[in-house]
Parts: structure tokens; C-alpha cells; sequence
């Protein structure tokens, strides 16, 4: 059902239903099903969803005196088990990333039409209460009312939902790392794009590492320290592979170049081995497709790693004070150059404002460890 529910909805949303109505529509036909198919399974299940929810859908129109202007977006409705439209998912795609929504309502919807999760998993993963989830839901929805699949957002904005998805973690019942992955599976499957790939060999790159990025207690186990052994291989090739025809096709996009860089952590035998020097170039690169300060955050601190960390500085230096992890980005380099009671003040000073309890715990953990040293 969570499969074929983003391809019905769709097929109505193509036939002329506005997205909140198919939407509904399609929970009415899911219910059904449930109810139905354990004692009489159809012969095709997305046939039978999508008649059972144009019915649905027609009927909520009746109600609405608006059967006749309805009714006109299609020819004819088909027979339960007759063949139906193409798959639409790629079109929901879009239509979730369109242009008039903000990030986190196209997140939302994303995971609600697309992945066909609950509004309960969704509020979960995102750890704030069901009714607000709801609600950021029905906006998004109300919002949507009356565009058509022909608006769509584009493939840059799709990715960069699917990107937001990825870096939010997992709590609750719902692993949104996993998620994001299987939904870009999806779209990589059904959309020939070069940065879709990129963004699919990224996720798996970065998702690689993820046994090693905690220890049993809990706490925060940085890059440099993490046990390589634990590293699934089986994604990493798999992204190598990807990473590699995507840029076969010279078409570079910001998740190639991402992905380029990943790549080159995962190829490391250790952290000493590491080759800095390419990754500094990598991010040269990254910084021609899109210059943020977060990308300049980064390259300062390879830049640390490939030319020493006083090189680091002063690339540092052409980073706001405001840009996330910059003070923490500062208390390592300075750490490097062996100036530690400067780094220890530093890693206080970002533990104080670190979003997370393992990240404010590891950035304190440091400066205590900096401060024995002169006890």
C-alpha cells in the first residue's frame, strides 16, 4: 500500500482532482481495502485503488454539486482490474516540491503522499505534537488546492526535500535516514538525472558510516576516531558505482561534488591516510556551484587538514560568526596548532549553543579534555 499509494494519488490529482481531495479520496479507498481485500484480494490492486478512489472522489464532488465540471476531466472510468494510467509518483514528486510551499511543509507532504506515512509517524520523527503536524499538513494541502500536476517544482527543489529529510536523523517509529533513501531510490528509478544520482550516492556515502558515528554509551564518535571495520562496504561500493556514471556524464551538480567528497573519506584506509588535498579541491569546485558559508566552513577545515591548521584560520576567517558549528570549526583548528587553552574556551563556547544533547556533550567533553592538560 505505502507503494502504490503516491501512484494513485497521482493518477486522480492528473484527472483533475485538486491534491487534498485525492488525497482523501485515496484514505477512503486504503480503508476499504483493508477491510476487503483479506477475503477477496483483487487480481490488480492499483486498478482496484484507483477505481474504488475516483469513486470516492466523484461521490465527495456530488456532495458539492460540482459532479458535471468534475466528471469532464475524464473519458471513462475503468473497470475494477483494468489497466490504468502510468505510474504518476514522479509527478506527486514535484507537485509535493512545489514552488508556493515552504521546506517544512514540502518535507511534510513529501513523507505523507510520497513515503505514505501516518501524520502520527511524521509528528514523531519530527518531535513535535500530532495535531501541529496535522496542521502543517492541511495548510500544505489548502495551499495546493487547485494546482495542477502541470506547476510542478523543480527537480533542484525536490532534491533539496528529499536532502532535508535525510539530514533530520530518525527518532520515533520512523528512521527518516532510511526513508529518504528509499524515497530517492524511487525517483532515481523513474528520473534520468545526473544530481538525483549524485544525491542517491551521497545519502548512501554518508549513511555508510553511520555504525560508527556513536559509541555504546551513546556519545558522539568523530570521523578521525571512528573505526573503519564498522563501515557497511556494501553501501559504499553501491555509492562509489553510482557516483562514478553520474559523473561519466560531465554534467556536475552540488550532490555529485558532495558525493565526490564522501567518496574520498570512504576510500581512506585511516584518517591519516585521508587524501585532503583532493577533497580541498573538491570543495573549490563545490564552492563554483554554490557558494554558502556552510561549504566555506567545511573547505576552511580541510583546507586545516591539507595545508595546516593556520591555513585553516585564516580560510576560518572568511566565515561569518553566526553560521552554525563555526566556533566548534575553530576550537578544532586552533586544537591542531596546539593553542590549547584557546580551543578549550572555544569548544565551551559551542557546546553552550550545540542543538543536540550527544553534540553538546562531545563539544564539553573536548574542553575538559584540553583543560587537564594544564591542571
Amino acid at each position: 500500500m505505502r507503494r502504490l499509494t503516491p501512484q494513485v494519488i497521482g493518477i486522480l490529482c492528473r484527472r483533475g482532482a485538486d491534491f487534498a481531495a485525492a488525497e482523501d479520496a485515496v484514505q477512503d479507498a486504503l480503508v476499504e481495502a483493508w477491510r476487503t481485500w483479506p477475503t477477496a484480494p483483487p487480481r490488480d490492486a492499483k486498478g482496484w485503488l484507483v477505481t474504488v478512489a475516483w469513486r470516492r472522489f466523484l461521490d465527495a464532488t456530488r456532495a458539492e454539486n460540482s459532479r458535471r465540471r468534475r466528471e469532464e476531466l475524464v473519458d471513462v472510468e475503468p473497470a475494477p482490474g483494468a489497466p490504468v494510467d502510468d505510474d504518476d509518483t514522479l509527478d506527486l514528486y514535484f507537485l509535493c516540491a512545489h514552488p508556493s510551499l515552504t521546506p517544512s511543509s514540502a518535507v511534510a507532504l513529501t513523507l505523507r503522499a510520497v513515503g505514505g506515512l501516518s501524520t502520527r509517524q511524521i509528528a514523531e520523527a519530527y518531535l513535535v505534537p500530532e495535531a501541529t503536524m496535522a496542521q502543517r499538513i492541511s495548510r500544505a494541502k489548502r495551499t495546493l488546492s487547485g494546482v495542477r500536476l502541470d506547476e510542478p517544482g523543480d527537480v533542484g527543489t525536490v532534491l533539496r526535500v528529499l536532502y532535508l529529510v535525510f539530514n533530520e536523523g530518525h527518532s520515533g517509529d520512523v528512521d527518516l535516514v532510511a526513508e529518504s533513501i528509499r524515497l530517492t531510490r524511487r525517483l532515481a528509478a523513474s528520473l534520468d538525472h545526473p544530481e538525483v544520482s549524485g544525491l542517491l550516492a551521497l545519502m548512501l556515502l554518508h549513511h555508510a558510516r553511520r555504525p560508527a558515528r556513536t559509541a555504546a554509551d551513546g556519545s558522539l564518535v568523530p570521523l578521525a576516531e571512528q573505526d573503519r571495520d564498522r563501515w557497511d562496504t556494501g553501501s559504499i561500493a553501491e555509492g562509489v558505482a553510482i557516483l562514478q556514471r553520474a559523473l561519466a556524464r560531465d554534467r556536475l551538480g552540488e550532490y555529485q561534488a558532495q558525493a565526490a567528497i564522501a567518496a574520498l573519506h570512504a576510500d581512506a584506509p585511516s584518517a591519516e591516510q585521508t587524501d585532503w588535498v583532493q577533497i580541498v579541491e573538491w570543495y573549490d569546485e563545490l564552492l563554483v556551484l554554490t557558494d554558502t558559508p556552510v561549504v566555506r566552513l567545511n573547505r576552511a577545515v580541510a583546507v586545516g587538514e591539507a595545508d595546516g591548521p593556520h591555513a585553516g584560520l585564516v580560510a576560518l576567517a572568511e566565515v561569518g560568526d553566526d553560521v552554525p558549528r563555526r566556533t566548534a570549526a575553530a576550537a578544532h583548528l586552533h586544537a591542531r596548532a596546539g593553542e590549547d587553552e584557546t580551543a578549550a574556551r572555544l569548544y565551551s563556547a559551542a557546546a553552550e549553543v550545540a542543538t543536540t544533547l550527544a553534540e553538546k556533550d562531545h563539544l564539553t567533553r573536548q574542553a575538559a579534555r584540553l583543560n587537564s592538560r594544564h591542571r
